[in-house]
């Protein structure tokens, strides 16, 4: 893919920013944990990426040991009801790479940029069978605050 993500950026384990050079090569590094963790990704992945940067979403990597351990993909808006919301589409591990305070650098970080972009609150919906997750979220302080409907339209 010959344009640039100017949407990625990345950290390292210690929760600093790192150079980004080639970001179609951050894209291929860290693709195969994404689609582990949303395996409906459909198609091209960096094209998908693309129209998700193109729609406001940013991606976030921590990369540790010559590898990405962990991704943030995210977006800010504003609302009616929080303000500026900060809002967390995926946050994801690996999976041996667990229990290592990976997310811990990671949700740092990504309240660093929320509170960057001036927003009030930071929020996340995570699936209701995904209980170390949500094990991880208290941890973190977040409280379960309402409820999240969906209805498939097509």
């Amino acid at each position: 893919m010959s344009q640039t993500l100017s949407f990625i950026d990345r950290i390292g384990a210690d929760g600093v920013a790192m150079p980004l050079a080639d970001t179609d090569a951050a894209l291929r590094e860290g693709e195969a944990l994404h689609r582990n963790f949303r395996p409906h990704i459909e198609g091209d992945y960096a094209s998908y990426m693309q129209r998700m940067a193109a729609e406001g979403a940013g991606l976030t990597q921590l990369f540790d040991a010559g590898e990405v351990r962990a991704i943030a993909v995210w977006r800010s808006y504003l609302t009616t009801y929080c303000g500026r919301r900060f809002e967390i589409d995926d946050l994801v591990t690996a999976e041996g790479q667990r229990s290592k305070g990976y997310g811990a650098i990671m949700m740092r970080a990504l309240e660093a940029r929320a509170k960057a972009l001036s927003c009030d609150a930071v929020l996340l919906s995570s699936a209701t069978s995904r209980t170390g997750a949500h094990r991880f979220y208290h941890r973190e302080r977040f409280a379960i605050v309402s409820f999240l409907f969906a209805k498939p339209v097509r």
